[in-house]
C-alpha cells in the first residue's frame, strides 16, 4: 500500500465536522471597541467546538508539553484521560496520547483559522516530534520550526553519585510554525481575500535583516551596559565580531527571560500562593517566594508580541485555547490585535484576566468590557 492509500482513513476520520460560521455570540461581539479581549473559562476543546468557523486570524499559544511537568495534572493525566476518550486505540503510550490530544485540539483550530491562517505553538524538545505528528494529523501544514535560545534553565536531572545525572540543563524552546491551506489559487489572492497566508515579515525585521528562525533569550540579570556570563545573546554577538569588528549588537530577535515585576504586574490583588520553579535546585531548608501569578511556564511579553506581529494580520482575532497566564493576550492588545484566550484552570483564569487587565490599562488602551460567557 502507498503512503498516500495509507493516509486516506486518518484523513477521513480526522475530517472536521461542519459548522455555522455565523450566530455565536463570543466572536460576533468582538469587533467593538469596549469589548477587544476575553478570558473563557473552560476545556478548550468543549469551548472551541461552540465557536464560529474561519473567525480566527492566527492561533499563538503555549500548550501543555505532555511532560508531567512537576507533577502537575494538566501536564500529564489530563492529556493522557482526554485522549483515552477520543482514540480508538485499547491502550497509548505517554507520547501517543499526547500526540491524539493534540490532533483533537489543533483540529478545532483548523476549523476556526480563516484560510491561509498561522498556527504558532511551543513545545519541549522532548516531545515536540509527536506536536508535530498531531498537527499534521489535525490537517495542517508544517512551515517551519523556531528555536527559542536562552541560558537561564535549571537542570531537572537527579544528581547522583560520581558527578552523573539523569537529564542536560534546559537551554532552548522549539515554535513550531504550522498553517492552513488557503483556499485561493495563489497566496497573493488570499492575501487580498483574507489578509492572510503570508507572515508579516517587515514587522518582524531585526534591524534590517530579514527575521530568523532562531530567536534569543537574555539572562534576567543581563542590562543595558553588559551581558551576564552565559548569555545566548553575548554568545551570538562575539561570534558575529570575530569577522566584523564594527558588527552591530543583537543580529538575531531577543528578548529577556520574564521578570518577577513582569510576571507579578497586575496580580497584586490575588492571593499569593508558592512557586518553584526549580525544586531540584531548592536550598535545604528554603521555602519557595510566595508569587501572586503561580503559573511555571510564563512567556516573555516581548517574545509573545513578536510572533504576533508575525502571524497575524493586523486588526485580526488571536486566539490561545491555553492562556495560561495571559501573556499571548497581553501581547496581541499591545499589538493592536483582538484576542481570545481559553483556559480550563480557575486560578490561571484569575491570573491572565488580571495581567491583561493591567497591561491594556498601562497601555493607555483603557479597561476592556469582557464578552461572552465569564464562568
Amino acid at each position: 500500500m502507498s503512503p498516500s492509500a495509507a493516509r486516506q482513513p486518518l484523513r477521513r476520520k480526522y475530517a472536521p465536522r461542519r459548522r455555522r460560521t455565523t450566530g455565536v455570540s463570543h466572536l460576533r461581539a468582538v469587533g467593538a471597541a469596549d469589548r477587544s479581549w476575553q478570558v473563557i473559562e473552560g476545556d478548550c476543546l468543549s469551548v472551541l467546538a461552540e465557536l464560529p468557523a474561519e473567525s480566527v486570524g492566527a492561533v499563538v499559544c503555549d500548550p501543555p508539553y505532555g511532560i508531567d511537568l512537576q507533577g502537575r495534572h494538566w501536564d500529564g493525566r489530563a492529556i493522557r484521560e482526554s485522549a483515552a476518550a477520543t482514540s480508538t486505540r485499547r491502550r497509548l503510550t505517554a507520547n501517543e496520547a499526547f500526540q491524539e490530544w493534540t490532533r483533537s485540539w489543533a483540529g478545532l483550530c483548523l476549523e476556526l483559522l480563516k484560510p491561509g491562517g498561522h498556527l504558532l505553538a511551543f513545545g519541549s524538545p522532548r516531545t515536540f516530534h509527536r506536536l508535530a505528528a498531531g498537527l499534521e494529523d489535525a490537517g495542517f501544514e508544517l512551515r517551519d520550526t523556531l528555536m527559542w535560545l536562552y541560558a537561564s534553565g535549571m537542570p531537572k536531572s537527579r544528581r547522583l553519585p560520581g558527578g552523573r545525572g539523569t537529564s542536560l540543563k534546559p537551554a532552548w524552546e522549539p515554535i513550531l510554525l504550522a498553517r492552513k491551506q488557503p483556499d485561493a489559487t495563489t497566496i497573493e489572492e488570499t492575501m487580498r481575500e483574507r489578509g492572510t497566508a503570508a507572515l508579516n515579515i517587515e514587522a518582524c525585521r531585526s534591524g534590517e535583516r530579514w527575521p530568523a528562525n532562531v530567536l534569543l533569550g537574555h539572562e534576567e540579570r543581563c542590562d543595558e551596559t553588559r551581558c551576564a556570563p552565559g548569555c545566548a545573546v553575548a554568545a551570538i554577538d562575539e561570534a558575529d565580531r570575530r569577522d566584523q569588528a564594527t558588527a552591530p549588537p543583537s543580529r538575531l530577535f531577543f528578548s529577556a527571560k520574564v521578570s518577577r515585576g513582569e510576571r507579578e504586574a497586575g496580580c497584586e490583588h490575588l492571593p499569593a500562593g508558592e512557586l518553584n520553579l526549580f525544586p531540584n535546585a531548592q536550598r535545604q531548608g528554603r521555602a519557595p517566594a510566595p508569587a501572586r501569578n503561580p503559573h511555571p511556564t510564563v512567556k516573555p511579553i516581548a517574545l509573545m508580541r513578536w510572533l504576533v506581529r508575525l502571524a497575524c494580520p493586523p486588526g485580526a482575532l488571536v486566539l490561545d485555547p491555553f492562556c495560561g497566564s495571559g501573556s499571548t493576550g497581553i501581547a496581541a492588545r499591545m499589538e493592536d490585535r483582538l484576542f481570545l484566550g481559553v483556559e480550563r484552570e480557575p486560578a490561571y483564569v484569575q491570573v491572565a484576566r488580571a495581567r491583561i487587565s493591567h497591561w491594556v490599562a498601562a497601555g493607555g488602551e483603557g479597561t476592556p468590557v469582557p464578552f461572552g460567557p465569564t464562568k
